[in-house]
């Protein structure tokens, strides 16, 4: 995973978009926005794996979701299995 390029911005006026009012985060190839700063390493963690996702599969992975929507995604599945595999 090519990490050097990827922020971290705290964006509380983009959660209050219809698209992401359910979440506390959102990535895309290089950016990851949080809802707050105050976030969780397993809420890290799963945004650092969609972005993996996204740098291996760039049209693929975010398409998906058309296909299989938010719950039966098999990236949404990988990224709770990353984040519930690196939990201390």
């Amino acid at each position: 995973m090519r990490i050097e390029h990827v922020r971290i911005v705290v964006t509380p006026w983009l959660f209050r978009l219809r698209p992401w009012r359910g979440f506390d985060g959102f990535a895309t190839h290089f950016v990851i926005f949080f809802r707050r700063a105050d976030v969780h390493d397993g809420l890290i963690t799963h945004e650092l794996c969609h972005v993996w996702q996204m740098q291996h599969r760039p049209l693929r992975m975010p398409l998906s979701y058309l296909r299989t929507g938010y719950r039966r995604s098999p990236y949404e599945r990988q990224a709770r299995e990353a984040a519930r595999r690196t939990a201390t």
